[in-house]
């Protein structure tokens, strides 16, 4: 994916963090396209929510600079950005309604009073919470604080909103339901998002692009499909989603090639006993040594005859916990096509 320069909302250049002796940012460049939703994921640690922080103003880089609309804004305080930041805990004022928080932010920018109540409720409106003006944060559940506090941040139409695991105090459900809520909000708005989350499903499903962190550094940044589908070395083939690793001692003996390879969970095919591969396919025989049942699906753990441990995953189309577990300790072969494998670092 590409941009011309004029539609970048941010750019880091050479942005680097430390804190003491440690690296915590090493020197990252990147560009955040106006108008997308970018994710910054990884393991706690990766430096994603320092580089957040740095966006913010929350954090001055060691060195490198920040800018935001084409501006310098490396040694900026936080509010003389043209950003927003919402976080994991939402920090509204407990003493204060709904709409009484919405606002607060244009009060203090001496908005006038009643064009700030209209924006206000325009806001509440985008999040789907018209009419919930009146009730204070008590009495919200754990979603509705997440919109209101979405709320809060939309109001001032930032350049770039900025979300810090704004939805990790959410139970699965509702964190669901609020993925779908937020990717739909941003295209209604029209506000460049960055969102740091250590989830690969929220990744996954709200994205623009991703770009995958580890020990300071991006590792890989591009469309959920392709970090998915093609990832660029090991870690990202690891963390992203299920992935079995080929090593080059296996993918030598399966393959007939010294690479590392990586073929995912669900494009491999479990048969019992032994079965010929086609032309278009790989094959490799094994011993099933677990079953999970978890449902709609089905995830099997493989003992392969090349010494390796791949794992399956299996919709249950039509059968019940009691017939995949009967697959335990059976002989199979593992079937997969030969363009569902991906070269690791090709």
């Amino acid at each position: 994916m590409s941009a011309p320069s004029s539609n970048i909302a941010v750019s880091l250049r050479n942005v680097s963090k430390k804190f003491g002796d440690v690296v915590a940012v090493d020197n990252v460049n990147l560009d955040v396209y106006d108008k997308e939703f970018l994710t910054l994921l990884g393991p706690s640690g990766s430096g994603k929510t320092t580089v957040l922080r740095m966006i913010a103003g929350f954090e001055l880089p060691t060195s490198g600079t920040i800018e935001l609309d084409c501006q310098d804004v490396t040694n900026l305080a936080p509010f003389n950005r043209n950003v927003n930041t919402v976080f994991q805990d939402y920090a509204l004022f407990p003493h204060m309604n709904v709409i009484e928080n919405i606002s607060y932010g244009l009060r203090v920018k001496k908005v006038e009073k009643n064009e700030a109540l209209k924006l206000a409720k325009e806001a509440l409106a985008s999040v789907q919470l018209a009419g919930y003006e009146d009730r204070k944060p008590s009495q919200l559940s754990g979603g509705q604080r997440q919109r209101v506090a979405l709320a809060r941040a939309l109001v001032n139409r930032p350049k770039v909103l900025l979300l810090d695991e704004p939805l990790g105090a959410l139970d699965l459900k509702l964190r669901q339901q609020m993925q779908i809520e937020l990717k739909e909000i941003q295209r209604q708005v029209g506000i460049t998002f960055v969102f740091v989350t250590h989830d690969q499903e929220e990744a996954l499903t709200m994205s623009d692009r991703i770009a995958v962190f580890n020990n300071g550094k991006i590792q890989q940044i591009d469309t959920p499909s392709v970090i998915y589908e093609h990832p660029k070395n090991e870690f990202v083939a690891g963390f992203v989603g299920t992935s079995n690793l080929l090593s080059k001692d296996v993918a030598k003996q399966i393959l007939n090639s010294e690479d590392t390879f990586t073929v995912r969970p669900e494009k491999i095919t479990l048969e019992l006993g032994t079965v010929k591969a086609s032309a278009s396919q790989r094959s490799a025989t094994g011993k099933v040594q677990e079953v999970e049942y978890l449902g709609p699906s089905t995830r099997f753990i493989v003992k392969l005859d090349a010494g390796t441990t791949l794992v399956v995953l299996k919709q249950n189309s039509t059968e019940t916990s009691e017939e995949v577990n009967k697959l335990r300790n059976q002989i199979v072969t593992l079937l997969w096509e030969k363009q569902s494998e991906y070269r690791v670092g090709s």
